[in-house]
């Protein structure tokens, strides 16, 4: 077991550790030999940077190419220099593909390109090598159980970096292509993971932005199902079992939850008070909106007279949703023979221009010649 060292160093900053690859003496016998004689003499660090260079390329393959290239990827990294990291990288894990920390560098080199295909690509070798590493026995020699247990928790550490790193290029890709591949790929690796939880609200919006409105929908259900939909997935659930009249104790359930779920939910940094302010009044005024739409169409008019109550002044500047509002809840307070009530809603809905201004027009009459006082 190769013992290796991890200091975490902030939030997944990675300290370098030991050798990972050994070599054995050097043979000056043979070419390769006698180059490795001589770069592991050499002091000069940048002409013993080019006889590690000149040796990979001439021996590719020979016995002492991977700690070569170990230390070629340790001295590019320090050099930020993420072209070479990645090609040392990628002769290293050619040679040796469990090299975890070789697919660490590379992952951590190709994020700062931004290169979402091969974020992908490094994070899912560094996933392989570390869970490889983790899943190692425990040694049955008392001297080397410590080591092992170093090497489990680094493997655990890089394989939470190589989740957060399709998390962290989903959030910040601007295609919404790329932010879907990154995000499938990562609930794949891990359904219950930290980032697969928090890689679902930029994956949502990234489905609509795509026009995947189906694959949208469906992780939002798998979310609200988990209790970790945020108010625009069960937005969008909610609507979607309103509109196919499918499941409706669940809609009014998620209703609710939005409503709670805005009530508890904090001013996010950097939003002015009033554009908050505005933000829930939209969200909460649609989760009653849709609450009350639900419980008028199932002719549960007095939950329903409630939730839409509660939706209109909260849908005060809506110029689409107002005048639905008070048709509904003119009709509602007219089933409950609350005639008044329903006369003043029809009223001012017929004050809007709208599809349901002369229908309210008509009913207020209506109203009128059944009801003698309604004023």
């Amino acid at each position: 077991m190769r013992a290796r060292t991890l200091v975490m160093v902030l939030i997944f900053g990675f300290a370098a550790f030991g050798q990972r690859h050994k070599m054995e003496q050097a043979d000056a016998t043979k070419p390769e030999g006698k180059l490795l004689q001589q770069l592991i003499q050499e002091n000069d660090q940048a002409r013993k940077t080019a006889l590690m260079e000149q040796f990979v390329e001439q021996f590719p393959k020979a016995e002492g190419t991977p700690w070569v290239l170990e230390q070629l990827q340790e001295i590019y990294v320090a050099a930020k220099d993420p072209d070479k990291v990645v090609s040392a990288g990628d002769k290293l894990l050619a040679l040796d593909p469990d090299d975890a920390e070789a697919a660490l560098q590379c992952l951590k080199a190709v994020e700062a390109k931004k290169d979402a295909d091969a974020i992908k690509k490094y994070s899912a070798a560094a996933s392989a090598a570390a869970r490889k590493m983790a899943a190692a026995p425990q040694p049955k020699e008392a001297d080397e159980v410590e080591a092992w247990k170093k090497d489990v928790d680094y493997a655990r550490q890089v394989d939470t970096y190589s989740e957060y790193a399709l998390y962290r290029a989903a959030v910040e890709s601007r295609d919404p292509k790329a932010a879907i591949a990154l995000g499938e790929m990562l609930e794949q690796r891990n359904p219950t993971g930290e980032y697969t939880v928090k890689v679902r609200e930029p994956m949502f919006a990234a489905y609509r932005q795509a026009g995947a409105n189906d694959q949208a929908l469906a992780l939002a259900e798998r979310a609200a199902a988990a209790g970790e939909a945020d108010e625009d997935m069960l937005l969008a659930v909610t609507d979607h079992y309103l509109q196919t009249k499918n499941e409706p104790e669940k809609a009014h359930a998620y209703s609710v939850k939005i409503v709670e779920l805005m009530t508890a939910k904090a001013k996010p940094e950097g939003v002015s008070d009033a554009d908050w302010t505005t933000r829930k009044n939209l969200v909460v005024g649609l989760a009653h909106y849709m609450n009350g739409k639900l419980y008028w169409n199932e002719n549960r008019f007095p939950q329903a007279d409630q939730a839409l109550r509660s939706a209109l002044p909260l849908v005060e500047s809506n110029a689409a949703l107002k005048p639905e509002v008070l048709y509904l809840l003119a009709y509602a307070n007219y089933k409950l023979e609350k005639a008044q009530d329903a006369a003043n809603y029809y009223r001012a809905c017929a004050a809007l221009k709208s599809p349901y201004q002369a229908m309210a027009t008509k009913n207020l009459q209506a109203v009128k010649a059944q009801y003698t006082g309604i004023k």
